[in-house]
Order: C-alpha cells, then structure tokens, then sequence
C-alpha cells in the first residue's frame, strides 16, 4: 500500500477507535485524548498512559503498553489493523489492555 493509502486507513482506525474509547471512558476511568495523529489513553489510577500511532514508514500501527510495544499491519482480507502474535485488531488489543489496568472484561 502506498503512503497515502496507508494515511488513510490509520486515520480512519484510530478516528474510530477514538470514538469507541470516548463512550467507554468513563464507564472503565480513563481519558483518551487524539491529537496530531496519535491516540492517548491515560488512566489515574494506578498511573498508566497506552499511545497508539501510526509508523508510516513501516506502514504500521504502533501501540506502547504496559511497557511493551506491539505493532500492527494491515490485514485486506478483514479490512483491520492486526497484530500478529496474536491475531487481534487493533480494537480487541486496546480492550485487552484495557482490561489488564481495570481487572475486569471491557468492552468497546
């Protein structure tokens, strides 16, 4: 996929993922916050901040959690970013950190 194209379908996920996690925020107690093209999620307590961005040069989608970085490509055949470890998109992997912080099931 060209840049462009790849500008895109970032924009687009983490557009997406930003309104999800709005309607989820104060159910679960954190704050996201999207500004120049990269996706905040911070939580008070315990202290904890994810941030998800776009890598354009590797055409992925970065996402630093939990002291870890997971980077996710493109995937045509389900239209999603996705991680390839373990086969979650990009929704499912920020629910399951999520969850981790929380100690419970969340949902987006």
């Amino acid at each position: 996929m060209d840049e462009q194209e790849f500008k895109n379908r970032a924009d687009d996920a983490l557009q997406s993922l930003y309104k999800k996690l709005s309607n989820a925020a104060d159910r679960y107690d954190f704050e996201p916050d999207f500004n120049a093209g990269a996706l905040a999620i911070e939580f008070e307590e315990p202290k904890a901040k994810f941030v998800v961005s776009p890598n354009t040069p590797v055409r992925q989608i970065w996402v630093s959690a939990h002291s870890r970085s997971f980077k996710l490509d493109w995937v045509a055949a389900s239209q999603s970013f996705v991680l390839a470890e373990s086969g979650q998109n990009l929704e499912q992997l920020i629910a399951s950190a999520i969850s981790q912080i929380r100690d419970e099931p969340v949902t987006l």
